[in-house]
């Protein structure tokens, strides 16, 4: 009995301590007069950003037809709606909240109906304002000044561009009001003292949305027993109450539908991110499914509430809320997009003891809360598991498996400084005009990249495919081109093209080369640079990134017919066969790619790309010259196929020669001061006694080295012909 009042006055401390911190937080983020020139033009910057962001998506919304937004809403408001048929709220099949909530809501819905849904959406705006503000105000008390400033606009935009909130705009849901009500009562509502006012707002949120009912076991864990009572209680009395008033509808909710099952898509669809629906796409059905289903929330409840408990404990309150409504989010029968905004609260956690490893884990939540599953992962079948329960996944992962750092973590507050170099003198004295672009000598992040890379090429295929400019516009281009190669008497394409096209093996060489070795070798390149040559790995990336994104604009300005499509000219399409030029949406590939885009050749650009960063970069004389026939093969295989003409190679040359420009301007030469330039060991970290990470932790800077090791510094030391080999 002592050691269990022990426990809850512990408990009680903790949380309270958090909430002071909170409150700390926010006094002293007030002060905004005392914030300097620069944090407060960054402030305004940001507000405007969050604020044209809130516009975008008000008029986004209420721009299209009245049958067309606000979906959901039209379960109330529509001719067939709740409002207009006498009869239960699940008769439709489409109503997908509790009784309660459909109690509550239809004074709401009348009103919606009245003013066409903008008061709705405006209402729903405002709501996510609210959020905003308030997780700005639940950040931990330890955070830095411009935190403090920045941290409401930045949340506010981050909720506006994430799919659950963008979901519920569209479909006119009300799910971030039980969202809002936990965070009012865990962070704006006094509760040091077991007043009930956090339970009732929880319970509030409990009998709107049932898994919010898992707040109560937090409360308890955390030593607020009162107030889990209070929580059980207030959704005990909501749901009475709701009984009273909707008798036929509580009981059909309670017999057929409970927690949501069986409402709105169908269970195994992908907007249901919960383990019950991914155990449903993966072919389990009937009573096994159930069993398992049962076993496995079991399990996700007992570790993630748990964790929660341990981090609300430790002051970070912000981050057990995220974690319980994970929790929720994997174990409620459905969790539609529109339900997981507890998700992206969850980048509140730090993980990592090394400084450049901290934005890896608010990087990879953001990225999966904003953009489709089909961006973050290709279109292979042996990833279509994971990508269609990409969000699912990310909630257990917050839930039951990401070590966030506690605060009494040395690392917490100061982690690991991340080592940089200074590039070699340059020939002119103002390179870099960057000097912010600081050059890292360690790897960056594995996942991080491989998400960059990812993202950054379904970016970069989507701009491509929208910069069509119309096939009248490219095949003018095309006859520019032509003349222009007359007058430089360069105009070989068709004379090669009917070359190759009678020696059948050359064809079948250049078919495959074009086809084959276009992502393959400057992804193998980048691979070889990451493990080998990490310093040299990001000069490599950023040249290629400039040079690709230069090549968009070309795509978009200068569209252009490559040989093969162009009509009359006999020029033979080897690699996609003969194409019905009379049709203006000819061959297969046009539904999956823009074939204007020709100005610049990335085909010739990138393999130009590889020569050179072999050339600079390799070791022996024989695999320089092996580097360079890879551009020598790719000029031959575009012309040889039809597929570019002589001049979009010269565009190819001469956008990787910018990107290298761009570089070596902003960033400075490729070699660093106190860098050796051959390879780097392929361990991360070097256990030594120096004295260069800046950080003690209560053991001194050496017991903090020995366990997470320090970053290979400047003055990397050659590993040796073994070191290399291991």
């Amino acid at each position: 009995m002592t050691q269990g009042r022990g426990l809850e006055t512990e408990g009680r401390r903790g949380v309270v301590n958090a909430e002071q911190g909170v409150r700390g937080s926010t006094a002293a983020g007030s002060g905004f007069g005392v914030a300097g020139n620069g944090h407060g033009v960054a402030r305004a910057v940001l507000w405007a950003l969050a604020a044209g962001l809130a516009v975008r998506q008000t008029v986004a919304v209420l721009r299209l037809p009245p049958g067309e937004r606000l979906l959901d809403l039209e379960t109330w408001i529509g001719e067939n709606g709740v409002l207009h048929v006498s009869g239960s709220l699940y008769e439709s099949g489409k109503f997908t909240g509790t009784p309660f909530a459909g109690l509550v809501l239809k004074p709401l819905g009348r009103a919606a109906e009245h003013a066409l849904g903008v008061a709705w959406t405006l209402g729903t705006l405002l709501l996510v304002v609210a959020l905003g503000l308030v997780a700005a105000r639940a950040l931990p008390g330890t955070v830095s000044r411009r935190t403090r400033l920045l941290a409401a606009p930045v949340a506010i935009s981050l909720l506006m561009l994430s799919l659950p909130v963008r979901n519920s705009f569209h479909l006119g849901q009300t799910s971030i009001i039980p969202v809002l009500l936990v965070l009012l009562a865990f962070f704006v509502a006094r509760g040091d003292r077991g007043e009930p006012g956090p339970g009732i707002l929880i319970g509030l949120g409990a009998a709107l949305q049932p898994a919010v009912l898992l707040f109560a076991p937090l409360l308890w864990l955390t030593g607020r027993r009162r107030q889990a009572l209070t929580t059980v209680g207030t959704f005990a009395a909501c749901t009475a109450l709701a009984w009273v008033a909707l008798p036929s509808d509580s009981w059909t909710y309670l017999t057929r539908h409970l927690a949501g099952a069986g409402l709105g898509e169908s269970p195994d669809s992908l907007a249901n991110q919960s383990l019950h629906g991914a155990l449903l796409r993966f072919g389990l059905e009937g009573p096994l499914e159930i069993a398992l289903f049962v076993v496995l929330a079991a399990a996700v409840c007992f570790v993630g509430l748990r964790r929660a408990a341990r981090y609300a404990l430790d002051g970070q309150l912000l981050l057990a809320v995220a974690i319980t409504g994970c929790v929720a989010v994997a174990v409620s029968p459905t969790a539609w997009q529109h339900q997981l905004v507890w998700v992206l609260l969850a980048l509140v956690g730090r993980v990592g003891a090394r400084a450049a490893d901290r934005p890896v884990w608010p990087v990879v939540v953001v990225i999966v809360m904003t953009l489709p599953g089909r961006m973050m992962l290709p279109n292979m079948t042996l990833l279509h598991p994971v990508r269609d329960n990409v969000l699912l996944i990310t909630a257990l992962a917050a839930a039951c498996a990401v070590p966030f750092l506690t605060r009494t973590s040395p690392f917490f507050e100061r982690p690991i400084p991340t080592t940089y170099a200074k590039p070699v003198a340059a020939r002119w004295r103002r390179v870099p005009l960057a000097p912010f672009w600081r050059r890292l000598v360690s790897r960056p992040n594995l996942l991080l990249e491989l998400l960059a890379i990812r993202v950054g090429y379904s970016v970069y295929s989507h701009i491509r495919a929208a910069a069509t400019g119309g096939r009248e516009a490219a095949e003018s281009h095309a006859h520019q081109v032509i003349a222009i190669e007359e007058a430089l008497g360069i105009d070989i394409e068709r004379w090669v093209n009917h070359a190759v096209v009678k020696a059948k093996w050359a064809e079948g060489f250049f078919d495959f080369y074009y086809t084959s070795f276009h992502f393959v070798v400057p992804l193998a390149i980048l691979a070889v640079l990451y493990v080998r040559r990490p310093a040299d790995y990001r000069w490599a990336r950023a040249s290629l990134a400039f040079a690709t994104l230069l090549a968009l604009l070309g795509f978009w300005l200068y569209p252009l017919a490559p040989p093969r499509l162009m009509p009359g000219l006999d020029y033979i399409d080897t690699v996609h066969g003969p194409q019905d030029l009379a049709n203006p949406d000819y061959g297969p590939m046009t539904t999956i790619t823009n074939q204007y885009a020709a100005m610049p050749s990335l085909h010739f650009g990138w393999s130009l790309w590889c020569g050179i960063v072999i050339v600079l970069l390799a070791p022996k004389l024989w695999m320089k010259l092996l580097g360079l026939l890879h551009p020598l093969f790719t000029v031959c295989a575009i012309v040889a196929t039809a597929n570019h003409w002589v001049l979009d190679a010269v565009g190819g040359a001469l956008v990787v020669g910018v990107g290298f420009t761009l570089t070596y301007v902003l960033a400075g030469p490729r070699r660093l001061e106190g860098v050796t330039p051959t390879a780097a060991p392929l361990v991360w970290w070097k256990r030594s006694g120096g004295s260069d990470t800046g950080g003690e932790g209560p053991g001194g800077a050496d017991a903090d080295r020995k366990g997470s090791g320090d970053l290979t510094a400047p003055g990397l030391r050659d590993p040796g012909p073994k070191s290399a080999a291991r």
